[in-house]
């Protein structure tokens, strides 16, 4: 397992050619001080974590690293299946001025087309995902203020891999965090 920047963990999920509606995440507060933890996995690319905590309000800093190469039927269980806490989708800028046009005018669409007919929350966000062109998305069970069980369940079945991302965290809150009064 390599421990990586949390940015290169998501571009790794960006560049892959997965279904971009396969993936699922479960995320929470940390177990042992500041900042989130994340998994999400998608059954063919594998499972992620990334540790990660708001250094300002525009800087996210944080470690990650590939854990398992495929959600297999011991760790299907653990992500949701079904979008009752909510939904997560990553997504990539537009490169193009154009694109970016393209895009808000297809979204423009979108919405009016949700607008003028009867639909659901989660088919507006599919739809909005597809427009967007998210390489990936899905049902989370994220809690704001704690930890999922499941999140537990999670950081249990990869012991060896979150005590090592916990050490490597901890370096980059050290060299980033000043504790105490000067």
């Amino acid at each position: 397992m390599r421990v990586r920047d949390w940015q290169d963990i998501l571009e790794d999920v960006v560049e892959s050619d997965a279904d971009p509606d396969g993936w699922r995440a479960v995320g929470g507060d940390r177990a042992n001080g500041i900042g989130e933890d994340l998994f999400f996995g998608h059954p063919r690319v594998g499972v992620f974590q990334v540790k990660t905590y708001a250094r300002d309000p525009f800087e996210v800093q944080g470690v990650g690293a590939e854990i398992a190469r495929r959600i297999d039927d011991e760790l299907d269980p653990l992500f949701p299946s079904e979008p009752e806490t909510g939904m997560f989708g990553v997504q990539t800028p537009p490169e193009e001025e154009s694109e970016a046009e393209e895009r808000a005018q297809r979204l423009g669409e979108v919405v009016r087309t949700h607008a003028d007919a009867p639909t659901t929350p989660d088919a507006l966000f599919e739809d909005v995902m597809d427009v967007l062109d998210s390489p990936a998305y899905g049902p989370m069970e994220f809690d704001h203020h704690d930890r999922p069980e499941t999140l537990d369940e999670l950081s249990t079945t990869f012991e060896e891999a979150e005590q090592l991302l916990d050490a490597e965290f901890e370096d980059v809150i050290d060299e980033d965090v000043d504790r105490g009064f000067q």
